[in-house]
């Protein structure tokens, strides 16, 4: 039996990370649940993208989950199957597709270990910030995988972090606190990925695994750290 692609880059970051002990597709809700969940969860809600989204919901020492894909964004990678190459047609879709399976992976992982502030701001940002990261390197896998000579060029890694980072609007945001969490988040990605790309594969990996570790507040602190060394090179 084919595995798919949802399984296959589940596989992949737990490979990375750690094993979350369930099938997330087994999360997997329709638009009417959706729906149900966006007007439960507040008026910023709303703002969120109707791409694809992730609910999590703690209750009698459980954590919920329940993660949204649109028809549209389905469609787009049936007809673009990223597996078959990395193109205009379906980096968007990917990205989207790709940063819910994250949400839902660390969230799961994450309350193993016993995070149960799942309301807060701090929970959230960590979310975000981890997920623009696990991203932009299952992008680069993708891109490599094409290439003859398995590595990634210059221009590719330009294209990549255009549609992952440049190409974010977050000051669209009417919620204030939304347009905070994703300007600051994304910066601090684009930024703790430049550093990555320069690490051989074992350093990069446990970087990552290290950096997953963390708290919001020390990831920050981290990636901070890092640009100022930077800066001063």
């Amino acid at each position: 039996m084919n595995e798919t692609l949802f399984s296959q880059i589940q596989r992949l970051f737990e490979r990375t990370y750690a094993q979350v002990g369930i099938n997330l597709e087994d999360c997997l809700i329709d638009r009417t649940r959706c729906a149900q969940l966006t007007r439960a969860a507040g008026a910023s809600a709303r703002e969120l993208s109707e791409l694809a989204r992730t609910f999590l919901r703690r209750a009698d020492d459980q954590l919920y989950v329940g993660i949204y894909y649109s028809r549209w964004l389905v469609e787009q990678l049936e007809k673009h199957d990223p597996r078959s190459g990395l193109n205009n047609a379906n980096i968007r879709s990917l990205i989207a597709f790709v940063e819910e399976i994250n949400h839902a992976l660390h969230a799961a992982l994450q309350f193993k270990q016993g995070e149960c502030a799942i309301e807060s701001e701090a929970y959230a940002r960590n979310l975000e910030l981890q997920a623009q990261v696990d991203t932009y390197l299952v992008l680069l896998l993708f891109v490599a995988f094409f290439r003859k000579t398995q590595k990634v060029s210059r221009t590719d890694r330009r294209w990549l972090r255009f549609h992952l980072f440049a190409s974010q609007n977050p000051g669209a945001f009417r919620c204030e606190n939304l347009r905070g969490r994703y300007l600051e988040t994304t910066e601090l990605a684009s930024s703790y990925t430049r550093y990555l790309d320069t690490l051989n594969g074992l350093r990069r990996l446990d970087e990552i695994r290290m950096f997953r570790s963390l708290d919001y507040d020390a990831k920050k602190t981290r990636v901070l750290a890092l640009m100022d060394a930077r800066s001063k090179d």
